[in-house]
């Protein structure tokens, strides 16, 4: 399938005819994995992804050498956190890891101030992007300064059964507690406490919310 059925396909009527036509002269398609990095902490940005199928996390490394979660990136999203690095060429400060298998497309960074000013579609695109990333920043600083880990894990454990579309957490304790920035004891007594009070079943590596 060609980059303008795709977009077609994925974003009826988001994009001008024009902008369709230039996106798919610059743009990349890429694929990955689960667990692929695809943008790593560091790395000079040269493209902007917007995402087409599956889900990315961002995470950010902390001052104790550990990972914390951002936010997740689903269908049509583009990284709040990529764009300023872009806009402001500066080395990226997060690192953007498959969290389910999927495919993106990346843009050229050169491209993203010409077609701010020339395409009202892609004007409304990236501010409407930045201000949901804002958002859901906004949402992981309040889990952190007013939730106790018990709410951080629960809005965590709804938040990736939503992305995987069902009740179902594939996910070991380590990688639970990697993300939350927390050990993996503390995450296990937690979900044992969260099963006893019925919010959830636990099975080896298979976490199911009721």
């Amino acid at each position: 399938m060609q980059i303008e059925e795709i977009l077609e396909n994925y974003y009826p009527e988001k994009f001008e005819p024009g902008l369709v036509q230039e996106i798919a002269d610059v743009a990349q398609l890429k694929h990955f994995r689960a667990q692929d990095i695809l943008i790593d902490m560091g790395q000079t940005v040269t493209v902007m992804p917007i995402l087409l199928e599956g889900a990315i996390k961002i995470m950010r490394d902390d001052y104790d050498e550990g990972e914390l979660l951002l936010y997740f990136l689903e269908r049509g999203d583009t990284c709040a956190m990529t764009m300023a690095c872009c806009l402001g060429d500066k080395r990226s400060n997060i690192r953007a890891i498959g969290e389910t298998d999927g495919m993106v497309l990346m843009i050229p960074v050169q491209k993203m101030e010409d077609w701010l000013a020339k395409y009202p579609s892609w004007r409304k695109y990236v501010f409407d992007s930045y201000n949901n990333r804002m958002d859901e920043m906004l949402e992981a600083i309040d889990n952190l300064a007013f939730k106790d880990m018990s709410g951080r894990l629960k809005s965590y454990l709804l938040n990736v059964a939503t992305i995987n579309k069902g009740k179902v957490v594939n996910k070991t304790h380590l990688e639970i507690a990697n993300e939350l920035n927390t050990s993996r004891v503390v995450i296990s007594r937690l979900l044992k406490s969260l099963e006893k009070d019925g919010f959830l079943v636990l099975n080896r590596n298979v976490i199911t919310i009721q």
